[in-house]
């Protein structure tokens, strides 16, 4: 069992740093959580790449893909 990874994002809305935890098996799935500062709904993406280090990208939820 891999350890939860700490990954620093920041807001879409107000650009505020925000740290957040990523379990490796999220990776591939997409979820919506609201920033820790203004309170708006960020869509987050995980994935990993080959070296099977994980990575998040975010979103507002109006951005299409």
């Amino acid at each position: 069992m891999e350890p939860l990874a700490e990954q620093i994002v920041s807001c879409p809305y107000c650009g505020e740093a925000i740290v957040v935890l990523i379990d490796h098996e999220e990776a591939g799935d997409q979820y919506i959580e609201d920033c820790q500062v203004c309170c708006r709904p960020i869509t987050f993406s995980v994935s990993v790449d080959s070296a099977g280090h994980l990575s998040v990208s975010v979103r507002d939820e109006n951005d299409a893909y």
